[in-house]
């Protein structure tokens, strides 16, 4: 007896010594190359500090954008379906956990076996037991594993937070198209002022016998093909009222935005944005732990080919007649460690260790591409902004111009100088380049709106709040 206790307690001792070994890789972040600076120029330097890591978009001090905006993160299911899946990534890790404590587990049952048919007596027994069993981590299996459903869970927290930038920036992107398209039917609907009063002056003069029916006809097309284009800004407004409602987690039937025509000015985008601002870009966060758990997964796979060593021990009652539970003669107690050896599998463990080094080198490429990715979104956006600028100085010119060439033909028409051509077309030339002016603002919102989102969340070198 003595013997055997001292073997045991020398296992004990040998396989607690050696627990603290880990096999596998231990993490190491993949290399890629930052650029030191931007391709594309950013704006000069505010006078003070912009931006907001967090709610970045009270950058641009609309209150209606910021009530949308707070609709889509409190209702938006995309948003709620990530949220599911960080609590799914939370339970598992815990499920991981428990693997490095003991298993305790009780089972209770009654037999009896009859004996042959020429003796009618029974042999029965009632069984109480206790099962308890521990699985040493001596390779660190346990512990990788811990490590991967940690990395798991962070990267699932880390998309829900991607899917809250992605359904945001569409909320702001929607909702600066469409304020575009108010200042646009604005002017729109002026021209179609204009052109109704210029239709009855050109009736009146063509009763009076000034002018042939030629121009009244001419005045009536332009007039009906502005009337069309106020129907076709209406149907575009309508479906990105429709997309605000669906990220806002409603039916398009009960939303509604209020018509403003007036155009924001886009908040300036600060000089010398740090590359480093990606590193809080949550996508890029995710496929980064999706990388530590990959590599934590190639040692749980290694630690499978290993021994395994587990400590397990019973104890209970067991008796063929329940008055005699509590005697000693019915107890029952055995304790003692068990060893598992692989021997031959077919080469399974050895085929789970290569695909977990392959899964591990897939993630590697995925985090780098979209390294690569981001550092393009960031590009496309700051060269977005610089042409959108000298464009928009451009079309200001051209409206400038586009408005006195207007005057002129008017002057000119009215002393008999040139017919009512020129006017049309001077016309329209005004209307072309108020419009584009109105598109342009917009789609430089929509470009702060898209380097906003490039650099996870504005570009405050403060970590996002949400995602401390």
């Amino acid at each position: 007896m003595h013997s055997s206790v001292r073997f045991l307690s020398a296992c004990v001792a040998v396989l607690l010594g050696g627990a603290g070994c880990t096999v596998g890789p231990d993490y190491q972040r993949p290399a890629t190359a930052a650029p030191s600076a931007w391709k594309e120029p950013a704006a000069a330097p505010p006078a003070a500090p912009v931006g907001l890591a967090s709610a970045w978009w009270r950058l641009y001090q609309d209150p209606i954008l910021d009530a949308i905006v707070a609709r889509v993160v409190a209702e938006n299911q995309e948003v709620r379906v990530a949220a599911a899946r960080v609590a799914e990534a939370r339970a598992r890790l815990g499920a991981s956990r428990a693997a490095a404590y003991p298993r305790l587990d009780g089972a209770a049952g009654s037999t009896r076996r009859y004996r042959a048919a020429d003796e009618p007596a029974t042999v029965g027994e009632h069984r109480l037991a206790f099962d308890l069993g521990y699985e040493l981590d001596l390779w660190g299996r346990t512990r990788r594993a811990v490590e991967a459903g940690a990395a798991e869970l962070r990267a699932s927290d880390a998309d829900r937070h991607a899917v809250l930038l992605a359904v945001t920036a569409e909320a702001a992107r929607n909702y600066h198209l469409l304020r575009a398209l108010d200042e646009e039917r604005a002017v729109v609907e002026a021209t179609a002022a204009l052109r109704r009063d210029t239709l009855a002056l050109q009736e009146a003069r063509a009763a009076a016998g000034l002018i042939n029916a030629v121009d009244v006809t001419r005045a009536r097309t332009e007039l009906a093909s502005v009337e069309a284009e106020l129907h076709a800004l209406a149907r575009q407004r309508a479906q990105l009222e429709h997309a605000l409602a669906v990220l806002g987690g409603q039916a398009p039937a009960g939303f509604a935005v209020e018509a403003r025509a007036g155009s924001v000015p886009p908040p300036p985008v600060p000089a010398g944005l740090p590359s480093a601002l990606l590193e809080r870009r949550p996508d890029l966060v995710a496929a980064e732990q999706g990388v530590r758990a990959a590599s934590a997964r190639i040692g749980v796979a290694q630690a499978e080919r290993l021994p395994s060593f587990r400590l397990t021990g019973q104890a209970g009652l067991a008796s063929a007649d329940l008055r005699d539970w509590l005697e000693s003669p019915s107890r029952l107690a055995s304790f003692g460690p068990a060893v598992t050896v692989p021997l031959f599998d077919a080469g399974r463990t050895r085929a789970e260790v290569e695909a977990a080094q392959a899964r591990h080198e897939q993630s590697v490429a995925v985090y780098r591409a979209r390294v690569l990715q981001a550092f393009r979104e960031v590009e496309d956006a700051l060269s977005d902004l610089s042409a959108l600028g000298q464009q928009d100085a451009a079309v200001a010119r051209a409206l400038a111009a586009a408005r006195d060439t207007a005057r002129l033909a008017e002057e000119r028409y009215g002393r008999g100088l040139t017919n009512y051509l020129d006017v049309v077309d001077a016309q329209r030339a005004v209307l072309q380049a108020e419009r584009q002016d109105a598109q342009l603002r917009g789609q430089r919102l929509v470009a702060t709106t898209l380097l906003a989102k490039a650099l996870g969340g504005g570009w405050s070198a403060e970590a996002p709040l949400a995602m401390r």
